[in-house]
């Protein structure tokens, strides 16, 4: 059975970026429903851990549902109240790769806006490289073997009630509550399975 996993803060802790009404809705109605939709498509089945039900799985609910439970309980973790400073190796190499955080925040930025209707926007390692990529729906980098390292949802329910329509201003604001810590370890944890 796989279940909801506790949001790591209050809903309110991530204003002014991000609503608690919103933090509700996208993690007790939104998530919650996917990880339920999850559980009614797999019981009586082989128990799969979640990474690898999504790199094996034909099944397109499975891959929507299990998708979108494995992408939020990334991107809770992804955000916390004020933000954080990233150092420490992963700054280096972003800034080999990017030319410095400004240039990657430009590019990531750009790949969010440039995400046509719902998805995901994705600091990656791929093939050992860091990489920035987008997916559609609740699509995963798993599935396709990148690892995911930081992760923006752009589906319009994670900023609709604060933001309207306005994505732009959405991710501008999202960089306030980054996690860094969080990416590091991810970081970390992907260059000793690599």
């Amino acid at each position: 059975m796989f279940t909801l996993p506790d949001l790591p803060y209050p809903t309110n802790a991530l204003e002014p970026y991000i609503d608690a009404q919103t933090m509700e809705i996208h993690h007790g109605k939104h998530h919650a429903t996917y990880v339920k939709n999850l559980n009614d498509l797999v019981t009586g089945k082989e128990e799969k851990d979640l990474e690898e039900l999504l790199k094996t799985t034909d099944n397109q609910k499975i891959k929507n549902n299990g998708g979108g439970h494995y992408n939020h309980s990334l991107f809770w973790q992804m955000m916390t109240p004020g933000g954080s400073r990233l150092e420490g190796k992963l700054a280096e190499t972003i800034n080999s790769t990017f030319g410095n955080l400004d240039g990657f925040k430009e590019k990531f930025t750009a790949a969010g806006l440039g995400r046509f209707g719902s998805g995901w926007v994705w600091l990656v390692v791929d093939g050992g490289k860091l990489a920035i990529m987008d997916t559609p729906n609740q699509d995963s980098p798993i599935m396709s073997g990148q690892t995911p390292l930081l992760g923006i949802d752009v589906w319009e329910h994670a900023y609709y009630i604060l933001y309207k329509w306005n994505r732009v201003e959405y991710i501008k604001n999202w960089w306030n509550i980054i996690n860094w810590q969080k990416v590091d370890e991810n970081y970390s944890q992907a260059q000793a399975n690599s």
